[in-house]
């Protein structure tokens, strides 16, 4: 019993003097040639630390591509135009009048050319999918087959059958939200997307767009050149509309102004003949059926190639951005990392995340990791950072956070981590004593065996 006595009298100095059990911890001073600076963590040291240079790496650029990227619909080409016959010398016409109609607001439609006006060119949206040659701080975006134009900045913004007033709400809200200058101007520069068929005897068929202000009669037919007929009582203006026929001599269209003021709508067809028979006009119709439908063919042929093409553009992108997890799941990545060590319930590095910086308390507090709770002296945890100046010789900054006081939390939601940073949290006296027994007592009891026998 004595000699027992002896040796726990002995391991207890032993202990007290760190020779059995020893154990990593911060000092200040000069530690094997190295400097050592500890500085204790407040909101104004915090501010220090964070103020070293500092760049988060990006992305590759392969994950900020979409399959939309440089891709846009082809032209369908130009259709031919319909072909006209003369017609013999009509009798007595029937006037068959189309109904009243309100168009109302002009409606922002496929094809149509819109123009954003900022007030400085070098803050200007451009579309590359567009050609324009206008004015610098005047950009012009056609409306595609979704419905959308393309931003840089702003992304796909959805403007079919959208009022101009409509509309620039719109975009006012997504540049707001994707943090971009409000300050813009909205016009139509081109009207693609509602159009009124004109053909017959005028100076020059065409087809009529349908703009801001709403499309009359009169309107449509001075675009065309006017009525070509040299007897007005053999003419007679047809309407098709909707799968109806209207009609109206020409000499009762001149006799009565309100009649030159009918509105047309958006598909309409209009066709002065020269004849009562309607052969001419009924071909005429005809003919802008099949070419509406020919038109339709060669969009869906132009989409599935598109679709074809951000189908391909999509599988390249997913293979590229694959090969990259997979080169980091190896290790062949260049990340940034920040080494943990000490009294945690993990120990390891962390990866310093793309495109943001990451605080103490990111890895400190993540998932896996937090302080080993029976071990843990929450008291002494550091953020250990070795200085890039040559002229320090590898000098150490220590930054020392007590966080005995709940409220000392906060600053780890502040303090910035750099690349290399070492976190170490070192461990209660409480842990360094038991630690010493659990490698002194198994010779303890062989020694008091012994003394026993």
């Amino acid at each position: 019993m004595i000699r027992i006595s002896i040796l726990l009298i002995a391991l207890a100095g032993l202990v007290a003097c760190g020779t059995i059990y020893r154990t990593s911890s911060v000092s200040p001073g000069v530690q094997n040639g190295t400097q050592v600076r500890v500085v204790s963590m407040s909101a104004e040291t915090v501010l220090q630390a964070n103020r070293s240079p500092y760049t988060p790496k990006t992305l590759p650029e392969v994950f900020s591509l979409t399959a939309g990227t440089g891709g846009g619909v082809r032209s369908i080409g130009s259709l031919p135009q319909p072909t006209l016959e003369a017609q013999l010398r009509p009798a007595a016409l029937d006037v068959r009048l189309p109904p009243t109609v309100a168009p109302g607001p002009y409606k922002i439609g496929i094809g149509d050319v819109l123009v954003l006006s900022t007030p400085d060119a070098s803050a200007s949206i451009a579309d590359a999918s567009v050609s324009s040659s206008l004015k610098n701080g005047r950009q012009a975006f056609t409306v595609q087959d979704d419905g959308a134009i393309n931003i840089p900045s702003v992304g796909r913004v959805k403007i079919a059958d959208l009022t101009v007033e409509s509309a620039e709400a719109e975009l006012f809200q997504r540049m707001v939200a994707n943090q971009q200058d409000p300050a813009f101007s909205l016009e139509i520069a081109e009207f693609n997307s509602r159009r009124v068929s004109v053909g017959g005897a005028v100076a020059a068929p065409a087809v009529v767009p349908v703009t801001l202000t709403p499309l009359s009669l009169d309107a449509a037919l001075a675009a065309t050149g006017g009525v070509a007929v040299q007897d007005q009582d053999s003419a007679s203006v047809r309407l098709y509309r909707a799968g109806s026929l209207y009609q109206i001599p020409l000499s009762v269209l001149y006799a009565r102004p309100d009649l030159l003021k009918t509105r047309l709508l958006d598909g309409d067809s209009v066709f002065v003949d020269t004849e009562y028979e309607l052969g001419k006009a009924q071909a005429f119709f005809e003919q802008q059926i099949a070419l509406v439908a020919a038109r339709q063919q060669a969009q869906q042929a132009a989409l599935l190639e598109l679709q074809t093409e951000v189908s391909l553009r999509r599988a390249q992108l997913a293979e590229a951005r694959t090969n990259y997890q997979a080169q980091v799941a190896l290790g062949a990545d260049k990340n940034d990392y920040v080494y943990i060590t000490g009294e945690l319930r993990e120990q390891g590095r962390f990866a310093l995340p793309f495109e943001r910086r990451a605080v103490l308390a990111d890895a400190l507090l993540a998932e896996t990791r937090g302080f080993a709770v029976q071990s843990a002296d929450i008291s002494q945890v550091y953020v250990l950072r070795a200085s890039n100046d040559p002229r320090e010789f590898g000098a150490v900054t220590a930054w020392h956070l007590d966080a005995r006081n709940a409220a000392s939390f906060t600053l780890m939601t502040r303090f910035e981590l750099r690349p290399n940073d070492v976190i170490f949290v070192a461990q209660q006296p409480i842990t360094k004593w038991n630690r010493a027994v659990s490698q002194i007592l198994p010779s303890l009891i062989n020694v008091s065996k012994v003394a026993v026998e």
